[in-house]
């Protein structure tokens, strides 16, 4: 039950953050939002809020294995014609347990989050 209220108290401070950056950053005239390119996932430094400056870029389908990173994160998902990112807690993709759709993203605790996919529509 804690883990539920905890989770359901990130997702209330995620949903209010977004509702901040708005849909201002993704309308720009490179397609870029919240300095995550067009076409990219983004993952942003620990607890910077609101996102702003990535310090991960992932460009290429498939899974990403994830390093050093803990606590909460910005994770963006800038891709395009319904492409899919998927949080991780093995290696290589494997035991996915967040789906990010495309241009949405996520404040998540990466600390269990071992990495990331990107995934074709």
């Amino acid at each position: 039950m804690r883990r539920i209220t905890r989770a359901l108290a990130v997702l209330g401070i995620a949903a209010a953050a977004l509702t901040t950056l708005g849909t201002g950053g993704a309308g720009a005239a490179d397609g870029s939002w919240a300095g995550c390119p067009y076409g990219a996932v983004c993952v942003y430094p620990q607890n910077q809020n609101p996102a702003s400056a990535p310090s991960d870029v992932y460009w290429s389908y498939g899974a990403h294995n994830l390093s050093n990173q803990n606590g909460n994160h910005w994770v963006l998902n800038n891709q395009s014609g319904g492409a899919h990112a998927h949080l991780c807690r093995g290696s290589g993709g494997s035991d996915c347990v967040y789906d990010i759709p495309a241009q949405n993203g996520v404040y998540y605790d990466l600390g269990p989050i071992n990495s990331l996919t990107l995934d074709r529509p």
